[in-house]
């Protein structure tokens, strides 16, 4: 995994953790992921597996 994709997957987990993502997290996840401008094969499992969690319930998007 790219310095990109380790700082993107900190992200992510850290939504799972706590099982909520604000708004300005979401944000953040975005900005990272794109930050190299390329979203490279890891980095879009890891947005795939985050957008499941949100479609499933597990992960619940709050204001913030």
């Amino acid at each position: 995994m790219t310095d990109e994709g380790s700082k993107l997957s900190k992200l992510i987990k850290k939504a799972i953790d706590d099982l909520e993502l604000t708004t300005t997290e979401y944000q953040e996840i975005l900005q990272q992921a794109h930050a190299d401008g390329a979203i490279d094969r890891d980095e879009e499992i890891l947005l795939k597996q985050l957008q499941q969690m949100i479609a499933d319930g597990t992960v619940t998007r709050v204001p913030g």
